[in-house]
């Protein structure tokens, strides 16, 4: 079904596969032009039928930030044309997003429907006035004519997340008086405007896409019915593909994490496709050529629009196609190297795939001079490293003590909403046998190994740090790898020790459903629902030893999710503690002073990470020898790190 190709009334898609519209980080100046180029082209050469940009805005006042790109100019007709070139080189197509991005601005200068301060930006935006209106229709009119100059098959209107044209449909937002608010069909009329005037301004085959927000997740949004009659307002305006919209970034809602059960939304797509005759995209959490298909031949949608897991693998579809689906390195939804980047102003990349965004600056090229490499750890590090040194033509092995490969993620594939972690270890495996790489097990390093090999790289992980105060009556802290690998029997009142992201985990563990329904999902997120109330079957309390709040260093895309998932089950949190017993009556703590017991009859360490690093001298290493991941520093366990390194140490050899 994926490979199937799209007739529309007067063009074309090659396939049924969209690369989704994500901010890269590489859009804004001249200097990054070849590198968003690179990042397009390796997209439209891996077989994307149809390519959507980051967001530009169609005028200053919609500018995201005050250095983020806009498209309304010659200048960026001449910027543009290498990426539209990129793209048809490979036969694909690609669409430039018009965003105005409303009360979400970051600036001063913000506008929007009615003046109410959005609750994730402190800019109050100024109330559009009818010739403000007016004069940004023609604005986008504007920015669509120039985008076909500049070579883009079409555009994608944004009218969803929150931005500009969703404040206006929602009544959330939308508190005006005049023909733009109250009803229905005024709080639509901008929206209508811009579509039709976009319409007048390109030609019959140009593609105008509209995201429409079928689910605004928030108080006073747009209701099912409503987003139906939208739709076809819309289609009658002169839309030839809706896409679907889910949630607005203030919403409290996970959308695209990776707790969100696979396809969690394609219901919405449904509900749109039912509603309309022209194409529907299904987006979110389907990351899978398996589960694509099933929602296209099921009827869902007739389009799949995949960002994140194009980030992963820019060969997705020609892998898939030529019966390679194995050989696909599946997107994990964490976000660390894409939204957590994109939010903090870094380039976005990939977890599983640090190439990404970086295709100019870290490519695998092939060696001229074969070398015996030795891998000591198959953990993401090392599994990492192995495969990339096999890729420029090394012969590698790789030892590893223990005997499964996987390392600490075959403990994060354990944790409720962790379970795609899978997929990457399942690449792993297929990667080190396509390659013909050699891995042997329950073997540990010895230092006679390093002359039989040219190189050796160092990948042995961490191991957990012991929490160190005194314990009685038989009792001892549990450490949170053998919690996780079900070593150890928990009870029902638990201490977490420690706020970051393993004590969090270490909730969700204790907590939650392992690969949760999309029905559970729902009821439990109150999604077109009232939420379901926990059932608090263990007492958990939360320690760390610093004030302040608590996971402060979680992902800034998804740190509120595990907060907000720890208050559901009820968890007490506790700071600035000092540990003094475990025994019998509970844990003691010292908390301002005055200590006090907890009534619990376990405990779990969850306070990071040491080195495992005696096979090794780290300041006195020979240039043959190597660490990365974990083995070189403890400091968080972090496989972002950890498989940027190995490529680095790669690209080194």
């Amino acid at each position: 079904m994926l490979e199937q190709e799209l007739k529309l009334p007067n063009t074309e898609l090659r396939n049924r596969l969209v690369m989704g519209s994500m901010h890269t980080g590489l859009e804004e100046g001249w200097h990054n032009r070849k590198r968003l180029a690179a990042f397009y082209e390796a997209r439209a050469k891996g077989g994307v039928g149809l390519i959507i940009t980051g967001g530009y805005s169609p005028n200053v006042r919609g500018k995201l930030t005050p250095i983020a790109s806009s498209f309304n100019s010659f200048y960026d007709v001449i910027k543009h044309k290498a990426y539209t070139q990129a793209v048809h080189r490979h036969g694909g197509k690609i669409c430039l997003q018009l965003l105005h991005a409303g009360r979400y601005a970051y600036h001063p200068f913000n506008v929007a429907p009615s003046a109410i301060k959005a609750p994730i930006n402190p800019y109050k935006p100024k109330s559009m006035t009818i010739g403000m209106i007016e004069s940004t229709v023609k604005d986008f009119a504007q920015s669509a004519k120039l985008a076909e100059k500049a070579g883009y098959d079409g555009v994608e209107i944004m009218g969803s997340e929150g931005y500009l044209l969703n404040e206006f449909i929602a009544p959330h937002t939308n508190k005006r008086q005049d023909m733009y608010g109250g009803t229905l069909e005024n709080r639509m009329r901008f929206a209508l405007e811009i579509v039709k005037s976009v319409r007048k301004s390109v030609s019959k085959s140009f593609i105008i896409v509209f995201r429409l927000s079928v689910m605004d997740l928030i108080p006073n949004g747009s209701t099912p019915d409503e987003v139906t009659q939208q739709a076809k307002w819309l289609v009658d305006a002169g839309v030839d593909i809706l896409n679907t919209g889910i949630g607005w970034h203030e919403a409290r809602v996970p959308t695209i994490a990776s707790m969100v059960p696979q396809g969690a939304f394609r219901e919405a797509s449904a509900r749109l496709k039912a509603a309309v005759d022209i194409p529907v995209v299904a987006v979110n959490r389907i990351n899978t050529p398996d589960l694509a298909n099933e929602i296209l031949q099921t009827g869902d949608s007739d389009l799949i629009s995949m960002a994140r897991p194009m980030l992963a693998d820019p060969d997705f579809f020609n892998k898939y196609v030529n019966n390679n689906a194995k050989e696909i390195n599946i997107c994990i939804g964490c976000n660390q190297g894409c939204l957590d980047h994109v939010f903090k102003g870094q380039r976005a990349t990939c977890l599983v795939n640090p190439q990404a965004c970086f295709e100019l600056d870290k490519p695998i090229e092939l060696t001229n001079m074969c070398k015996r490499v030795l891998v000591v750890g198959a953990g993401p590090a090392g599994l990492s490293a192995a495969i990339y040194l096999a890729k420029k033509g090394h012969k590698v092995k790789v030892i590893e003590k223990n005997a499964v490969a996987g390392g600490q993620f075959n403990l994060a594939r354990q944790i409720p909403g962790k379970e795609d972690f899978q997929y990457t270890l399942d690449y792993f495996k297929h990667e080190l046998e396509r390659l013909a790489i050699e891995i042997e097990f329950n073997k540990s390093y010895e230092d006679t190994l390093a002359s039989q090999f040219d190189e050796v790289v160092f990948a042995t992980g961490v191991r957990p740090r012991l929490a160190k105060f005194e314990c009685k009556d038989g009792k001892r802290v549990l450490a949170y790898d053998e919690v996780i690998r079900g070593d150890v029997e928990v009870g029902e009142k638990i201490a977490i020790l420690g706020a970051g992201g393993i004590g969090f985990d270490m909730v969700a563990f204790l907590t939650e459903e392992r690969k949760q329904s999309i029905p559970s999902f729902k009821a439990q997120w109150g999604i077109e629902c009232d939420p379901v109330g926990s059932k608090v079957y263990r007492q958990i309390h939360m320690l760390k030893r610093s004030s302040g709040s608590f996971g402060k260093d979680l992902g800034k895309t998804t740190g509120w999710i595990h907060r907000a998932v720890a208050k559901h089950h009820q968890v007490v949190q506790h700071a600035d503690c000092e540990y003094i017993r475990f025994d019998n009556s509970g844990l003691v703590v010292k908390q301002n002073g005055i200590e006090k017991t907890l009534d619990v009859d376990t405990v779990i360490a969850c306070i990071g990470q040491e080195s495992n690093d005696s096979l090794f001298d780290k300041n006195n290493l020979p240039t043959n020898l190597h660490v990365i991941g974990g083995a070189k520093l403890a400091a968080a366990i972090d496989a972002k790190r950890a498989i940027a390194e190995a490529l680095e140490v790669a690209r080194k050899i």
